[in-house]
């Protein structure tokens, strides 16, 4: 997926957020702005948004010297969301649909977006929740998921926010898991979920985690470790929670399950969705290579 002109403001946006929390002189803080301007205005807009955020976020690190800008944010989310578990975890139990409302929490989940918003508390994640479960889905895209991954050998499952992996691991609790690989990044990216972030919510005792080698709020293949890319291809059939990764591998012909919030008209516009609603789309059938 390319980069729309209107992902201009969202870009400087997350700019400006992290610069106000992370440095105190107002000159420095416009030398930077005033490099990323100058960065976006030659980008090759053919490019995915994820890709120039990458370029982005990685200029802010290097003139920071902040490895992790988000690495407190990522903890709190982590810890919210730990508390909701065995709440969340009853919820799917004694559901008509064990299979249906995990899949919705896990899609809830991807409101935990802090490239999109400074900041999300515990009023917003409850009442993303709430309405993922009140949300109609395509008619027959939850039973089509769960005959696929009932029918796969191999699952990658590729995770986003610190937080929302949580309400993955929910998902993925109704799974065999010892089908289920779950993907991580490989360095900080935005509040996108690392290896200790799996670790801290126990994702590691149930699946096998690795991590994709790249610091991209995506996967950009190109971009990738090549233990991540050996997964990819052997996969049967790829999970792909957030925007980002929707960005990055809708166009990529394999079996993969997109599950995200529709949370920007840019994706909205995309995806044939509304802002707002919950997406499960199926894309990439074919073979890759």
């Amino acid at each position: 997926m390319k980069t729309y002109l209107e992902c201009i403001p969202c870009f400087v946006r997350q700019t400006n957020e992290i610069l106000r929390n992370t440095i105190d002189n107002d000159k420095d803080r416009w030398e930077i702005m005033q490099q990323v301007l100058r960065d976006l205005a030659d980008y090759d807009f053919c490019i995915s948004p994820p890709e120039a955020a990458t370029r982005i976020h990685r200029l802010i690190r290097k003139k920071t010297g902040l490895e992790d800008p988000y690495r407190e944010a990522k903890r709190r989310s982590n810890e919210i969301a730990l508390q909701l578990y065995p709440e969340l975890k009853t919820r799917i139990k004694t559901s008509l649909d064990p299979w249906e409302t995990a899949l919705r929490l896990a899609i809830a989940g991807n409101i935990i977006d802090l490239g999109i918003k400074n900041e999300v508390n515990l009023s917003d994640i409850e009442r993303s929740i709430e309405d993922a479960l009140r949300q109609p889905l395509t008619d027959g895209n939850a039973a089509k998921m769960k005959a696929d991954v009932e029918a796969a050998g191999n699952i990658l499952y590729i995770g986003d926010n610190a937080g929302e992996i949580v309400f993955d691991r929910l998902f993925i609790e109704e799974m065999p898991t010892e089908k289920v690989t779950f993907v991580v990044r490989g360095y900080p990216a935005i509040n996108d979920a690392l290896m200790e972030d799996a670790e801290a919510v126990g994702l590691t005792d149930i699946v096998n985690v690795i991590d994709n080698g790249s610091d991209a709020p995506g996967t950009l293949l190109a971009d990738c470790s090549s233990e991540f890319l050996r997964a990819f291809k052997n996969a049967d059939l790829i999970i792909a929670k957030g925007q980002g990764n929707y960005e990055t591998l809708s166009d990529v012909p394999k079996p993969i399950y997109f599950l995200f919030r529709v949370k920007c008209h840019v994706i909205a516009y995309d995806a044939g969705i509304e802002v707002g609603k919950i997406a499960v789309i199926k894309r990439g059938e074919g073979k890759y290579v």
